[in-house]
C-alpha cells in the first residue's frame, strides 16, 4: 500500500492506493498545525493502512529547478523518513497537480467553498496516480 501526500503550508492532502495497487483514492486532509502533529497523523495512516511507501509531491519550479517551496517539502519529507523509518519516502514532480485538480472541479461546476475543502486531497490523488502510472505494478507470469 502506498500513500500520496500533497504538502502545503496549511494543509496536507492525503491519498492511498486501492487494495490491488492500481488506483489512487483521495482520502483526507491533515491540518498542518505543526510538523509534529502532521507527522503523527501520517504515522497513524501508515499503521492503519500498513503502508510501506509514501510518495510526496515535489513542487518544482516550471523550469524544473528545485526552488524554496520544494526545499521546504524535502525537509518535511526527510522528517517523515526520520520519524517513520519503516516506510520509503519518494518524491514525485507535482507541477500543476493542484491547478489540474482545480480545473477539473471548475469544469464540474463545484463551488469555490467546496473546492477549497477537497482540492488538497485531489492533488494528492493526482500525484499518487501519476506516480503509479509511471511505475506500473508487475505481476509474475502465470
Amino acid at each position: 500500500m502506498m500513500i500520496g501526500l500533497d504538502v502545503g503550508e496549511k494543509r496536507i492532502g492525503v491519498a492511498k492506493t486501492d487494495e490491488m495497487g492500481f488506483m489512487a483514492h483521495a482520502v483526507g486532509m491533515i491540518e498542518r498545525r505543526s510538523d509534529r502533529h502532521a507527522v503523527d497523523e501520517i504515522k497513524r495512516f501508515v499503521i492503519e493502512w500498513t503502508a510501506d511507501k509514501i510518495i510526496v509531491g515535489l513542487p518544482k519550479e516550471m523550469s524544473g529547478k528545485v526552488g524554496k517551496g520544494a526545499e521546504k517539502v524535502m525537509r518535511f519529507g526527510a522528517l517523515i523518513q526520520k520519524e517513520i523509518p519503516e516506510v520509503q519516502v519518494e518524491y514525485w514532480d507535482e507541477r500543476l497537480s493542484t491547478k489540474g485538480a482545480e480545473r477539473n472541479l471548475i469544469k464540474m461546476d463545484v463551488s469555490r467553498s467546496r473546492r477549497k475543502q477537497v482540492i488538497d486531497k485531489l492533488a494528492a490523488q493526482s500525484i499518487l496516480q501519476n506516480y503509479m502510472e509511471a511505475h506500473p505494478k508487475r505481476f509474475p507470469a502465470c
